[in-house]
């Protein structure tokens, strides 16, 4: 059978590949270490589960509207306006199953053949894959670690055209942890003020994780800028901040036209997303945040820790994340180095020696847009981390 040309227009995520790699040594009977994955290794907060336990005996078991439950879309609107200070209606919400399909909708949605979108680099690994699924043209923008890995207005502005049609960026970000000030977002605002017809995606899945923020408040959305609101798209979920990943949950905040269109394209995909996990998400979004603060605390501890262990390693550089779960050090200085006949010519090549020799699992910066880099997910308990940290030691000092 011939298959569709659809497939050679992306890649499968390489943070799922090496997973599922991990995953078949695991089957082996070889210990790996995971500081590959991006999930929470913590449970989903009782309160959460306790109401979703009581949707299944109240039979909240039927199909859904495909934009989401009304009272669902109303708790998106006041948890905008009490953590945002964003206003929000239902109509301009759309609840789907998980971010990623909230991002594939909004770029669907918006681009046609050759429309242009530009992507600051490093990024998450699926943004450059939907876009082109999406017939869009991929400008990746590269930015260093100097600057932190956040894109500069000069740098944005260096990149448009009069094709370019989206932007799409993270913060906190995935793979970096970079966290954009408001002083940042308003240079890179002032930017997008002259040019009318750019639509925004400002992915904010990470935003509970701020290191700088971790106890309540002070995550800063370009939305916030109410003269370029109106063609600013929020994503944002439950994965991360309430440990909710299986659950698959994220919604948009949108202009009421993007979110229908999206709404339209959902339609004929899944229709509305899980009814039970819907129920779920009204109580997560409307119950103090006591929960999420807790493992975000925990997960400041695992940074410390790695990068403590970090720094007793030879030859690599890193910035500080200021957010999300990941370090994301630069390890170029081991390429051409050998592991008896095996040559480490790039971040792959390391990323597989690390897993089939260490038996620690990462990523490679290859897949984020940044080869001199790998990406370390410290989203596992301290023991696995300093593990892990001691294995990526011993297997890089074996290297000749």
């Amino acid at each position: 059978m011939q298959l569709s040309s659809n497939l050679s227009r992306f890649n499968e995520p390489e943070t799922l590949k090496m997973a599922k790699l991990g995953r078949e040594l695991r089957a082996q009977g070889i210990d790996v270490v995971d500081l590959s994955v991006g999930e929470p290794d913590f449970n989903t907060p009782e309160h959460i589960k306790d109401a979703a336990k009581k949707a299944i005996d109240e039979n909240w078991s039927h199909y859904t509207p495909v934009p989401g439950y009304l009272d669902l879309r109303e708790a998106v609107c006041r948890k905008l306006k009490r953590d945002n200070g964003l206003d929000y209606t239902p109509t301009q919400i759309v609840v789907s199953t998980g971010a990623k399909q909230s991002i594939a909708n909004v770029m669907l949605s918006i681009l046609d053949d050759d429309d242009e979108i530009i992507i600051p680099t490093p990024y998450w690994v699926s943004y450059s894959e939907i876009a082109r699924f999406g017939r869009g043209k991929v400008v990746f923008v590269h930015t260093t670690m100097e600057n932190g890995f956040k894109m500069t207005p000069e740098e944005l502005e260096g990149a448009i055209t009069d094709k370019t049609k989206l932007f799409i960026f993270s913060s906190p970000c995935n793979p970096t942890g970079a966290v954009y000030t408001k002083t940042e977002l308003e240079a890179l605002a002032n930017v997008f003020r002259k040019y009318p017809n750019i639509a925004i995606i400002s992915d904010e899945i990470y935003e509970y994780i701020d290191y700088a923020n971790d106890n309540g408040g002070g995550h800063q959305s370009i939305a916030q800028f109410d003269d370029l609101k109106d063609r600013i798209i929020i994503i944002n979920g439950l994965s991360k901040g309430f440990a909710m990943t299986g659950w698959r949950l994220g919604y948009i905040a949108a202009p009421a036209e993007i979110a229908k269109a999206c709404e339209k394209i959902q339609g004929q995909f899944t229709s509305g997303t899980n009814s039970i996990a819907q129920r779920a998400a009204i109580t997560a979004l409307d119950s103090p945040l006591s929960s999420t603060y807790e493992m975000v605390k925990e997960f400041k501890a695992r940074k410390q820790k790695v990068m403590e262990l970090l720094k007793e390693i030879p030859n690599i550089k890193y910035t500080e994340p200021d957010g999300a779960f990941y370090i994301f050090p630069e390890v170029k200085s081991y390429y051409g180095k050998k592991a008896g006949n095996e040559v480490i010519n790039n971040a792959s090549d390391l990323c597989m020696y690390l897993l089939n020799t260490a038996h620690v699992s990462t990523v490679s910066g290859d897949a984020f847009g940044e080869p001199s880099c790998i990406r370390i997910s410290f989203a596992n308990n301290m023991k696995n981390i300093e593990e892990g940290l001691k294995r990526i030691k011993k297997g890089l000092e074996a290297l000749s």
